[in-house]
């Protein structure tokens, strides 16, 4: 009598086979999404560091190297510089390679749909001028995407103080003689950490830009 024996999967180990592939399938894809979405996280946060380093750069030379422009058509010269919490106006000098030239400068926080972005307008300053010009219309660029708040803090003495009076951090400068001894900029992403905080010491002496300086009020003469 011959006796011969069938190999092969009963139903029951072909579907056991069936679950394990699966499962394995399924664990496989798991790993690789995730590791698609660290790559993309990753990318994203490089982005975003890139982007607050080089606008935080770009802020340092820019505010350090501000312009002393006054309003020489005004009896006592005011400088183009306006400190407030969220706005911060100034004169400076725009890279050669961005174009050059002097122009007064805002930045600001501007809507933008769900992105408000961190901006610098743009205008240039009016020799004959007796008041600050606005933005309305002016020139912008882009310095960051994607931010929520941007605040300024100013480190000076109070105006028509003297040197005996200790200065201290204000949300506003309200001296329109002379620059803060230092600036404070506190950026803060719509989503992220905020920036770490960026103290810049403005590098102009008080009499720069005046046509004659009273060291005694701290103040322009005009002639």
């Amino acid at each position: 009598m011959n006796v011969r024996f069938h190999t092969g999967f009963t139903l029951l180990e072909l579907i056991i086979a069936m679950m394990l592939l699966a499962l394995m399938s399924s664990l496989l894809f798991g790993t690789l999404s995730l590791s698609a979405n660290s790559w993309d996280r990753g990318e994203a946060k490089a982005a975003q560091v890139s982007d607050m380093r080089l606008t935080e750069e770009f802020l340092r030379q820019s505010l350090t190297a501000q312009h002393p422009l006054r309003f020489h058509k005004v009896v006592d010269q005011p400088m183009y510089f306006k400190g407030e919490r969220d706005t911060l106006a100034y004169a400076g000098v725009l890279p050669g390679r961005a174009g050059g030239g002097l122009y007064y400068f805002q930045l600001a926080v501007t809507p933008n749909g769900d992105t408000p972005r961190l901006t610098l307008a743009r205008v240039i300053p009016d020799w004959a001028a007796t008041t600050a010009p606005g933005f309305d219309g002016a020139e912008q660029s882009v310095l960051a995407d994607g931010i929520a708040e941007v605040r300024f803090g100013y480190f000076g003495r109070d105006r028509d103080s003297n040197d005996a009076n200790a200065p201290t951090w204000r949300d506003r400068w309200e001296d329109p003689q002379i620059l803060p001894l230092m600036i404070r900029v506190d950026v803060i992403p719509a989503k992220g950490a905020p920036w770490p905080s960026l103290v810049i010491e403005p590098r102009v002496a008080p009499e720069a830009g005046c046509r004659a300086w009273d060291f005694n009020r701290s103040r322009c003469i005009g002639v």
